[in-house]
């Protein structure tokens, strides 16, 4: 089925045409007229508009208006590139959960450091340290206690 739509932008209003799948743009090509333009966006799964010009007007003389009218035509009736939305919304996540990684891992560093602070001023280890330890002299080399 093609589609025939009228874009009223101009006056006289111009007829432009679209395919609803490949086999119609396919014959839409095919049995087009020398003098229709046609409106695709390139490498990717588009629509295809058509423009026929009028006799003895050329390219150059479609006012920017409708120009404007068949690329949103175009651009509305178009498969978006799916393949690199899913790979641009994969790449998101997985750098999503490596930031999330990287901070429960920091998080898990930070807790076990606190807690090896926390036994450390609970052991007596720090108590014994001959840096902490005084020697205290009566002046009395006896070891005599009586």
């Amino acid at each position: 089925m093609v589609f025939y739509f009228l874009s009223e932008v101009i006056s006289p209003p111009v007829t432009l045409f679209m395919g609803i799948d490949k086999y119609e743009n396919e014959d839409l090509i095919r049995w087009g007229w020398p003098e229709d333009v046609w409106f695709h966006v390139d490498k990717m799964s588009s629509a295809h508009v058509y423009l026929r010009l009028k006799a003895g007007q050329t390219i150059d003389d479609i006012p920017s208006a409708v120009l404007e009218d068949a690329a949103q035509l175009v651009k509305a009736n178009s498969i978006t590139d799916f393949r690199a939305e899913r790979e641009k919304r994969d790449r998101l996540e997985r750098e999503d959960q490596k930031r999330l990684l990287r901070e429960q891992k920091e998080k898990e560093k930070e807790e076990v450091k606190r807690k090896e602070e926390e036994a450390e001023l609970r052991s007596y280890g720090t108590l014994m340290k001959s840096s902490n330890m005084e020697y205290y002299d009566q002046g009395n080399d006896s070891d005599d206690f009586m």
